[in-house]
Formats: structure tokens, C-alpha cells, sequence
């Protein structure tokens, strides 16, 4: 059997390809593992600091006054609820929920709801 392989890919119509909405969380879900992969050494460091004194864990307290801090903190925290959120959705569809076309769409939908909503509180307690 010969196989026809392009030759020449125009690289301008693979970038201008449209993803479906269920692919493009299924991206997002990749790279918030990975945020929360290279984030965990941060937040067992920060634990450990806490728990070593009370004066460790009244100076980490003065350091969640930051901006800075409380922004990075709410985005571990971000791709924590979002990463949640997406993987209930996949461990549904592994058992056999919402396997159709408009059940994963109105299952990512759902998704993007869920963890916008979870994000914004999670906003409001840490500010």
C-alpha cells in the first residue's frame, strides 16, 4: 500500500483551524496539571513554613498581604477548581455519562460554568 504523505503542510491553515469547545478544554485541562504540578513544591513549602514556629506563621501571614502573593495564590488555586471540575467531567464520561455529541457539549459548557463560578469565590475568600 502506498501512503500519500503531504509534502508541503501550509502551516497557515493548520493555525487557522478551528477547535471545538470540548478540545480546547481538553488543552486547558493538560496545562493546569502541569501549573499544578510545578505549583505543588510551592504550596508543601509554604505549609512546612507555616507549621514550623509561630512567628514562620505569622510572617507567612504578612506575606499573604501581598498582591503579588494573593494573585498567585488564586491562580493555584484557579487551576486547582478548573482541573477539579474538568476531571469529574472526564471520570462521568468514562462511565458512560454524556458520551454523544451534544452530551459533551453541554457537558463543557456546563464545565466552564461551574468552574467560573467556583474561581470567583475562590477570588472573593482570598481578597
Amino acid at each position: 500500500m502506498i501512503k500519500k504523505h503531504p509534502s508541503n503542510i501550509d502551516l497557515a491553515s493548520v493555525l487557522s483551524y478551528k477547535l471545538p469547545l470540548p478540545g480546547v478544554l481538553s488543552i486547558i485541562h493538560r496545562i493546569t496539571g502541569i501549573i499544578l504540578f510545578f505549583a505543588l513544591p510551592i504550596v508543601l513549602w509554604l505549609l512546612q513554613y507555616s507549621l514550623e514556629s509561630a512567628e514562620s506563621f505569622a510572617h507567612l501571614q504578612e506575606c499573604m498581604d501581598s498582591f503579588l502573593v494573593k494573585l498567585v495564590l488564586w491562580g493555584i488555586v484557579s487551576g486547582l477548581l478548573y482541573h477539579l471540575v474538568a476531571g469529574i467531567k472526564h471520570l462521568l464520561m468514562d462511565v458512560g455519562i454524556g458520551e454523544s455529541l451534544e452530551g459533551v457539549d453541554k457537558a463543557s459548557k456546563i464545565t466552564i460554568v461551574v468552574s467560573g463560578v467556583l474561581i470567583v469565590l475562590a477570588g472573593g475568600l482570598i481578597w
